[in-house]
């Protein structure tokens, strides 16, 4: 029996002010299906991937249950195909959240925000799908859906995630010292990068 993660469940979704599927010079982006998690599976188990995320189960039934629990902010990376069907290639994260007010104006900080994050498989990466993706998603962060600021995370060690952000002319605000606890047991460094939209915009 199929799971639940299908178009028609995501109607209360935060994304829902985005026209899906968007399309960019090479890549198309869509709602996530329960056949792109499927799909997702083949390249977030590698390590190459893994050893980055913030989840990597071992096992499929695993890594069905833990996408299904983000479905809400999961959109799917594929290359479009002939006859309508595409390939998928990667994913991405746009969490909307609330920015951080104090109590008397904490209604207006509901929903400003974005942590957004991506993952690629390692067969497609080199090619600039990645930062086109990524650059696509602050436009949707800072497009339709009027969020004021966007913002990603990463270890200090994954070089090729700061790197891009960098490319996108996100902002290093933050260097965390050894407060991110690596599945390998090693507690490593942080990185923390943001744009605002009026600094997008420009």
């Amino acid at each position: 029996m199929p799971h639940p993660v299908t178009e028609s469940s995501l109607t209360d979704d935060p994304l829902r002010a985005v026209d899906w599927p968007v399309r960019t010079e090479r890549l198309l982006l869509r709602r996530t299906t329960a056949a792109d998690i499927d799909a997702m599976w083949e390249f977030r188990r590698l390590p190459d991937v893994g050893m980055w995320i913030g989840g990597a189960p071992d096992t499929f039934e695993g890594h069905r249950a833990r996408m299904r629990r983000r479905a809400s902010s999961l959109v799917t990376v594929a290359l479009p195909g002939d006859g309508g069907d595409d390939t998928v290639i990667g994913e991405l994260m746009i969490r909307i959240e609330d920015g951080w007010a104090q109590a008397e104006v904490a209604a207006a900080a509901r929903g400003v925000q974005a942590e957004v994050g991506w993952s690629l498989d390692p067969a497609f990466q080199g090619r600039g799908y990645a930062t086109e993706a990524v650059r696509a998603a602050i436009d949707l962060c800072f497009g339709p859906l009027g969020l004021r600021r966007v913002q990603a995370n990463c270890f200090a060690a994954n070089e090729p995630s700061w790197r891009l952000m960098e490319r996108l002319g996100m902002r290093r605000e933050a260097h965390t010292i050894k407060d991110s606890l690596h599945r390998s047991g090693e507690w490593m460094d942080g990185f923390t990068y943001a744009l605002l939209a009026e600094e997008w915009n420009r």
